[in-house]
């Protein structure tokens, strides 16, 4: 009965969560899609998706916790990078950063139904197997930087197989782009995003849990090299790695309605059914 229950809470978190992700974007929607064909819309765009983040996360219930390890404002503009753990990382970024946020993201993203074409249309969009799409992004990327807007991008490149116990390799793009505009780099850690939704193979797996970012000092990269890249990545990687929590290191199991066999009354191995 408790697995049963258990199972069933799941169930009907997860249908809250997916309604309160879909209502704020329906609500915005048309005004998104009218702003996001403006050449000076995108502002008001980015302004509406954080309505919707933050519309989203409080109906979420679930608490977040925003640690600012520096009392002094954050330099702008700056280059975010950040670790990449789930698909709700977009949605913490838009919540806790202040004013307009440019996005370098995966080139899929502008792909996605409905949503896609405007992300793509405001945000940067990059395919990083595509020698020509990263030098695009990174011109668009320096362009934004000397208009003063901040850009986030996730250096791993995409999401963790393991969020929460392993970093992978950070790219080089962030940092090259940091030194080449000579402006600050500021690492930001996601820990426990992949505890609400981690990334699964197939269908959707969500999980109430708290949340936590956490905004590292600024590094400075004036005076800077692209020969100082890799010192950089290891800095930045240390920060970010030393974020990880314990509660963070398994990706929440599947729900299953009935007992595990270890809790079986026989040793006869019982079927399970398993559901995200």
């Amino acid at each position: 009965m408790r697995h049963l229950l258990r199972y069933i809470g799941h169930r009907l978190y997860t249908t809250w969560a997916v309604f309160w992700f879909i209502v704020p974007f329906v609500l915005i929607y048309p005004w998104q899609w009218f702003f996001s064909r403006r050449p000076d819309g995108g502002p008001v765009v980015h302004m509406l998706n954080r309505f919707w983040s933050k519309m989203s996360i409080f109906m979420w219930g679930m608490p977040v916790e925003v640690v600012r390890e520096s009392s002094e404002p954050t330099p702008q503009p700056c280059v975010y990078v950040a670790n990449h753990g789930s698909y709700v990382d977009i949605m913490l970024l838009f919540k806790t950063i202040s004013g307009f946020l440019n996005m370098m993201g995966k080139a899929s993203l502008a792909k996605v139904p409905v949503w896609g074409p405007l992300f793509g249309n405001v945000y940067i969009t990059v395919d990083r197997t595509s020698a020509v799409s990263r030098g695009r992004a990174a011109v668009a990327a320096r362009r934004g930087l000397a208009a003063g807007k901040s850009i986030a991008i996730f250096a791993e490149g995409r999401i963790s197989p393991t969020p929460g116990k392993e970093l992978l390799p950070l790219l080089d793009g962030a940092f090259q782009l940091a030194i080449e505009a000579g402006v600050p780099l500021v690492p930001v850690g996601m820990p426990l995003n992949h505890m609400f939704m981690p990334d699964v193979e197939k269908g959707l797996r969500v999980r109430y849990h708290r949340l936590k970012i956490v905004f590292h000092p600024p590094i400075p990269t004036t005076g800077l090299t692209l020969a100082d890249v890799p010192a950089l990545k290891e800095r930045v990687a240390a920060l970010l790695a030393g974020d990880f929590l314990p509660e963070g290191a398994i990706k929440p199991a599947p729900s299953t309605w009935r007992a595990p066999v270890s809790e079986g009354l026989s040793g006869v191995e019982q079927p399970q059914s398993v559901n995200s």
